[in-house]
């Protein structure tokens, strides 16, 4: 055996290496330990543990049936139980539902032939916790979390305190009950980053917490735990669970931030990431992917991107509808963020597509459905208490004032967004607001604010390399404000060829899909704009200067 590592060195060695978090090391040596003679249950739970930092989801699996089966023959039947916890966990995460229900009911069985109370008691109330919440049963699921606390601190279990805490946090902030749910969710962290938790509780609860102020857009405390999820991946070169999914959260706040490029590299690690593992959520990183190109003005491949995302499942919208406005073609965006936002009844999910809603209803000049919208954004803003939300809403308020004509409504609104979004120290939204701003302070004839506004909104663009905002915002410092030479927007030189064909409001409204109120107000503008004062001088206008 000269130059091999005897059984107890291999074993020493992959116990030392698995408290230092070098994975691999770890995982290698407890290996070859295990292959000399069988490791006992505890040293297999931490072959299990490296094996699925590693990405190894099923020798995690596998190693954790053989712990199950030898606490089995000891009758050691908690911890058999414990053992089918794990599994039954794994098996959820991965979203299969039948092995983990399957598992998590053995368990269930198991702990009920335990004589007294045990601590597996607590972790089974956790997938139940989060059944309910998937259910959007708020009350129960935090009731049932709530629990597994107490049954926790009895026991002082410090990873089920953790999952507990957490769970609870996610079902009265989801249920918006955010103001009892938010200093829950940081206690799980304060858990996380001061306690000895077992590895995968500690990714589970990093990657569950962000994943959480993403979805009830509390972006600071989001950004916050990122860096600190950042700080513990540092601290694991080798590491590879965890890191597909917080990768896409990183790429968020990372685009927020402005740092675009990073951001979709982050991404695009991701994607390969959740290829290498085979995970279904790799649509969610190809749509992140998509969304900076977007931004970025590399429409085509931002196209190839959605098709990418709809292709692993995951729903395009709302940027595949921002996309065709983009490309110039509004009434596909239209039709697009309608249907998609018929079809959105969960709260997060409609303050995700409300703000595109606004913004493509507007340019199709339907300035109803957009108000609608809008007031419907501002009441989720309420919901949620959300800096970010109420800084959307703030934004979208301003630009459907300013195509109501009110650019005194429009800059209160504007300015509430401008604060809101330097808070959150984001450049982009940023640069947009101030370009709203210009637009309200030229309708008050501020030629000078108009100026300064644009010149500020440019150089950001520029910084941020959003080449199609800064290219449209150069242009509105040259004073082509309208693409159109006569100052008309896409829609009114719709309702002004329809006009010209000799088609009445009522046609007009039923062809475009817009309100009757709105094509009458277009017509207003096209009057007013061309100087005109009837329909026949709109018609003679739109042939004159080919037009239809």
């Amino acid at each position: 055996m000269s130059g091999q590592a005897t059984p107890e060195a291999a074993l020493e060695r992959g116990r030392s290496a698995y408290a230092d978090r070098a994975w691999t090391d770890a995982y290698e040596s407890l290996r070859s330990a295990d292959a000399s003679t069988p490791l006992p249950p505890d040293d297999l739970e931490l072959l299990a543990t490296a094996a699925y930092m590693l990405g190894r989801d099923d020798e995690w699996v596998a190693t954790h049936e053989r712990v199950h089966r030898v606490h089995l023959e000891s009758e050691r039947l908690d911890q058999a139980a414990r053992s089918a916890i794990w599994i039954g966990f794994s098996f959820a995460l991965r979203g299969e539902v039948g092995p983990a229900s399957g598992w998590f009911g053995r368990a269930q069985r198991l702990v009920e032939s335990v004589a007294g109370d045990c601590v597996e008691r607590g972790f089974l109330l956790i997938p139940q916790a989060l059944a309910l919440i998937e259910a959007h049963d708020w009350d129960p699921a935090a009731t049932a979390a709530a629990e597994a606390t107490a049954i926790a601190e009895h026991f002082g279990s410090r990873d089920l305190f953790a999952l507990a805490v957490l769970t609870q946090g996610q079902a009265l902030t989801l249920g918006q009950r955010v103001g009892e749910g938010l200093p829950l969710l940081d206690e799980a962290m304060v858990v996380v980053t001061t306690e000895d938790l077992s590895p995968v509780i500690a990714g589970v609860v990093y990657c569950a917490l962000i994943l959480t102020c993403q979805e009830i857009f509390e972006v600071q405390r989001a950004r916050e735990w990122t860096f600190a999820l950042d700080r513990w991946w540092r601290q694991q070169p080798d590491l590879i669970a965890f890191t597909g999914r917080c990768l896409v959260h990183r790429a968020e706040i990372l685009q927020l931030g402005g740092s675009w490029p990073d951001a979709l590299e982050e991404a695009r690690r991701a994607a390969r990431r959740f290829g290498e593992t085979n995970n279904r959520a790799a649509g969610l990183a190809l749509y992140r992917e998509a969304e900076l190109l977007r931004v970025q003005g590399e429409l085509e491949a931002a196209e190839n991107g959605y098709r990418a995302a709809s292709g692993a499942g995951w729903d395009a919208q709302p940027g595949l509808a921002q996309l065709r406005l983009a490309q110039g073609a509004a009434d596909a965006a239209a039709a697009a963020i309608r249907r998609a936002a018929e079809e959105a009844s969960a709260s997060s999910r409609r303050a995700q597509l409300l703000p595109a809603y606004v913004e493509i209803m507007l340019a199709v000049g339907d300035t109803d459905a957009a108000a609608n919208a809008c007031a419907e954004l501002e009441e989720l803003a309420s919901q949620y208490d959300s800096a970010m939300l109420h800084a959307v809403a703030a934004y979208e308020r301003g630009t459907v004032d300013l195509a109501q004509d009110d650019p005194r409504a429009a800059l209160d609104s504007l300015r509430r967004a401008l604060a809101g979004w330097q808070a959150l120290a984001a450049p982009y939204e940023v640069a947009r607001t101030r370009v709203a701003t210009a637009r309200a302070c030229r309708l008050l004839d501020d030629n000078d604010a108009w100026t300064l506004e644009l010149e500020a909104a440019w150089a950001s663009f520029r910084r941020l390399g959003a080449t199609a905002d800064a290219a449209v915002t150069e242009r509105l410092l040259a004073g082509e404000d309208e693409p159109d030479p006569h100052g008309l927007s896409a829609r009114e030189l719709e309702v002004l060829r329809l006009l010209a064909a000799g088609k009445t409001n009522r046609d007009i409204a039923a062809e475009l899909v817009i309100s009757e109120h709105t094509v009458a107000r277009h017509v207003q503008n096209i009057f007013a704009k061309l100087r005109l004062s009837s329909r026949a001088a709109a018609t003679a206008f739109a042939f004159e200067h080919d037009l239809v």
